[in-house]
């Protein structure tokens, strides 16, 4: 459990205490990037540790990096969201580091299998696809489940869980649809239990973003996304809403 005391003048110096996960790369480090350039302190998670550990451009540790870089306090931490326990000692770290406060969570660790975009119809692609909702709704839970102790005795606070409009209607298959539904209805009714709390919860349905990923697709199949890539938003664009 965090120790009174500790982390006091880092709260007093730097402001607000956020946990953004899966910010390695996309969404997750442009909201971290800008919550950085407000002054924040903020854990960064992800699987991908340095440069290079990845087919994609990113890391926990660069997230980091950009993030003091820009004002705030960029803290890594190296963490599978499908591990229950690391996520508990995450919270646990915060929580010993900063008196107790956790200001702000951002979930958006998301597991996105290759055969996501896949053509054809569900029964057609491997059941793998079922891996997001460990990685996504799931994951959203439980780091809430182990968030919430320090935002109550914060006395106010956000959660905010990344989705979009696909659980709105059909985008890439009905398991994407549905991870989306559900983070969408877990906001709602967390939202209701922390009520008494003052601690707000909702659902941040993202646009089009031009992360590494999509930048890539972008690359590879131009004919196939011609005119998407001047709409995309910048990925620290949800970090500043």
């Amino acid at each position: 459990m965090w120790r009174q005391g500790v982390g006091e003048s880092v709260r007093m110096e730097h402001g607000r205490v956020v946990v953004v996960t899966g910010a390695s790369r996309g969404a997750g480090r442009g909201i971290a990037l800008a919550l950085g350039a407000s002054g924040a302190t903020v854990y960064v998670t992800g699987r991908t540790a340095n440069d290079g550990d990845s087919g994609l451009p990113g890391s926990v540790n660069s997230t980091a990096a950009e993030v003091s870089a820009r004002g705030g306090v960029g803290v890594p931490v190296v963490l599978d969201h499908a591990d229950d326990k690391a996520v508990a000692a995450l919270f646990e770290r915060v929580g010993d580091e900063n008196d107790g406060f956790l200001d702000i969570l951002v979930n958006n660790a998301l597991t996105l299998p290759d055969a996501l975009t896949g053509k054809g119809p569900f029964w057609s692609k491997p059941l793998s696809l079922t891996d997001l909702f460990d990685v996504g709704m799931r994951s959203t839970y439980v780091a809430s489940h182990f968030a919430a102790p320090l935002l109550v005795h914060r006395g106010s606070g956000l959660i905010v869980n990344t989705s979009s409009f696909g659980g709105a209607c059909y985008m890439h298959g009905p398991a994407y649809g549905a991870g989306k539904a559900a983070v969408d209805k877990l906001a709602h009714d967390m939202a209701v239990d922390f009520r008494p709390h003052d601690v707000a919860v909702i659902s941040l349905w993202m646009g089009l973003l031009l992360t590494e990923r999509t930048r890539a697709a972008f690359a590879d199949h131009p004919d196939a996304y011609a005119g998407l890539a001047a709409n995309a938003e910048s990925p620290e664009f949800v970090g500043r809403v």
